[in-house]
């Protein structure tokens, strides 16, 4: 049986048992940090910071506010992913046609995985965690909402194009200096964004929970994006993509069956 252990990193669970400090999770000896995000509004979508370089799906842009929420530090790991689920991304190659690995190691983002395989990572890890996790809270994937907060720096943004900057080389592993693969956590590789939070911008697409739709006007608390659809959203752009796919609004979208190995995920810890 996994044996799952939760420590304190500094503070104890705040009012309305809100957790109000990052939190560190050791699943069999395997660590992950969780970035506590106080809540707040921001203006969501296109903004000044991105000059011309939007695309229409980010128009609009609207006013979203979020309660507060937790992030994973990094994106998925192959270790914690083979941690939970007992499988390695090279086992995922026979369902790929034409696939090869791009990337593969502990420390490496986790890939070719499915938003629906994301999912049941996050039901199993929530099940091995069991009376370990507040009442009421529950690891799964960010809303596109979230995901764009915590990638601007919450309350702390400091109004960068990327997750942590404007000079995108600081911040992403993307088509123009990644060797076209993927990067493990290291040290001093790339700078953690105004929240501590990496690779926001880079490195692997990132799974939303929402449907993909257009953006409206409206102003929105806590939105979970539409009921249905066909396609899910994917966030912060890739070692494959350029540039222009690493700022911190863009949006595209794939099919929840899609196995790529440009997209992975991270982890959201939050009440429901």
């Amino acid at each position: 049986m996994l044996l799952l252990t939760m420590i304190y990193a500094e503070d104890v669970w705040g009012q309305d048992n809100a957790v109000a400090k990052n939190l560190t999770f050791t699943a069999n000896g395997v660590p992950f940090e969780m970035i506590f995000v106080e809540g707040g509004t921001f203006v969501m979508g296109c903004t000044k910071e991105q000059g011309n370089d939007c695309y229409s799906d980010e128009k609009p842009t609207h006013s979203v506010t979020l309660s507060h929420f937790h992030i994973g530090k990094y994106q998925v790991t192959q270790k914690l992913w083979q941690t939970v689920m007992g499988t390695t991304v090279s086992q995922y190659l026979d369902s790929v046609k034409n696939g090869f690995l791009v990337g593969e190691g502990d420390d490496f983002p986790m890939y070719y995985i499915t938003y629906d395989e994301c999912v049941e990572f996050c039901e199993k890890l929530n099940q091995l965690l069991d009376n370990k996790l507040p009442a009421g809270y529950r690891f799964c994937l960010p809303t596109e909402a979230q995901w764009e907060y915590a990638a601007r720096g919450g309350k702390k943004s400091r109004g960068y194009k990327y997750s942590g900057s404007d000079y995108v080389n600081k911040v992403a592993w993307y088509d123009g200096n990644s060797n076209l693969k993927t990067h493990a956590y290291e040290v001093g590789m790339k700078d953690k964004n105004e929240l501590g939070i990496y690779n926001m911008s880079g490195n692997v697409w990132e799974w939303c929970k929402d449907w993909y739709d257009s953006y409206n006007e409206s102003p929105q608390t806590n939105p979970q994006g539409p009921n249905l659809g066909d396609y899910r959203v994917l966030r912060g752009g890739s070692w494959k993509f350029n540039a222009r796919y690493c700022r911190v609004t863009v949006r595209v979208s794939d099919s929840p069956h899609s196995r790529s190995h440009n997209i992975g995920f991270r982890l959201v810890l939050m009440p429901y």
